[in-house]
């Protein structure tokens, strides 16, 4: 008995630790997010870094350490599909919901504790599913 306890604590402490958030630290988001491809540091102050994990591109704006905007898209410039774009809005719901938002060309999503918000279309031709808070000091998106 005492062996499945253990067993099952390092399981959801290994799965706990598989997705990164918005709003977490470099130290999580690099452990979460595979291989480092680019990091720059820009005028305002904040950090733009580029990951590559499996099939996945992940493009992460820090500022002041904690993350602010991500980006995911597919290595291959391939649509996400329903699954993997609700699988990316669960990591980053922080324990609220995202309803849809389709009045604009490209898809929106409105997180329910108005902190974040999210969008999906084509950045740098590639389309691309963007998550952002929404708070005072965000950076401008540039494309």
């Amino acid at each position: 008995m005492k062996q499945i306890i253990v067993t099952l604590l390092t399981i959801f402490t290994a799965l706990s630790s598989v997705w990164a958030n918005l709003g977490d630290g470099g130290d999580r988001i690099d452990d979460s997010y595979g291989n480092l491809v680019e990091r720059h540091l820009r005028d305002d102050g904040t950090v733009t870094t580029l990951y590559h994990k499996d099939r996945y591109l992940y493009f992460v704006i820090f500022d002041q350490g904690v993350s602010v905007l991500e980006r995911y898209s597919r290595v291959n410039g391939a649509d996400l599909s329903e699954k993997e774009i609700a699988k990316f809005l669960k990591a980053d719901a922080a324990g609220a919901t995202w309803t849809p938002d389709n009045k604009a060309k490209e898809r929106r999503f409105k997180r329910s504790d108005h902190k974040a918000e999210a969008t999906y279309g084509k950045v740098d031709d590639r389309l691309t599913l963007t998550v952002r808070e929404l708070h005072g000091s965000t950076p401008e998106i540039k494309n």
